[in-house]
């Protein structure tokens, strides 16, 4: 194979329909996400009475994962934010998500950290219709990151735990560093942004960005 054929290899990924020849589709779909909760079932317990199960409303383009009926409000020492989505299934941790603007209305400093990565992080209290929870820790701003499977993350050439830079088109368009891969069998292709770094952008759950590392 000569150099150009080796570069054009790389650059191009060739579907041939009906002797079409068609650019690859380098590109990511986008969730938009908004505040919302995970529980573990001891939260949900307290919260909502013995033994209760989540209502599932909608599923999420992640497998496995749907938004809820249920809601609950969150306070911090400042404020408190009503009608926080709860997100299924349960967890073995308790974790609350919120907006950095959320930070001032609760009080609370939340720092930027991935889902799952909970230490040091501080607490935040979850009124329900039954009780209410304090929870030690688990409040976060979530970091921006894309879900991917392993093949998929051969197909753009990163890993795991890499961070990237991605590139979101139209008039308010731009660049967001500082995206963590999170690539394992379980996952679909998405890309997570917050409400508040959509908007910044004006991209919605019908766009799509690429990674441009």
């Amino acid at each position: 194979m000569g150099k150009y054929d080796a570069l054009v290899e790389l650059l191009l990924a060739v579907v041939k329909e009906g002797g079409d020849i068609k650019e690859a589709d380098n590109s990511i779909p986008v969730g938009v996400s908004n505040r919302h909760i995970h529980l573990s079932q001891t939260a949900l317990n307290t919260l909502f009475g013995e033994g209760y199960q989540l209502t599932a409303m909608k599923d999420l383009s992640q497998p496995g994962q749907y938004a809820c009926k249920e809601t609950l409000t969150i306070a911090g020492p400042k404020g408190a934010i009503e009608k926080v989505r709860i997100l299924g299934p349960v967890r073995s941790e308790s974790q609350v998500e919120i907006l950095q603007s959320d930070c001032f209305k609760l009080g609370i400093a939340a720092p930027v950290r991935l889902s799952g990565d909970l230490d040091g992080t501080p607490g935040i209290t979850l009124i329900g219709p039954k009780g209410s929870v304090i929870l030690s820790k688990g409040l976060i701003v979530v970091q921006r990151h894309i879900h991917m499977t392993p093949e998929d993350a051969k197909r753009f050439g990163v890993q795991d735990g890499e961070k990237v830079t991605i590139q979101a088109g139209g008039l308010r368009g731009g660049t967001y560093s500082n995206v963590m891969i999170r690539a394992n069998n379980a996952s679909a292709l998405e890309c997570h942004i917050d409400t508040e770094e959509a908007n910044a952008m004006n991209l919605s759950s019908t766009s799509k960005i690429t990674i441009v590392k």
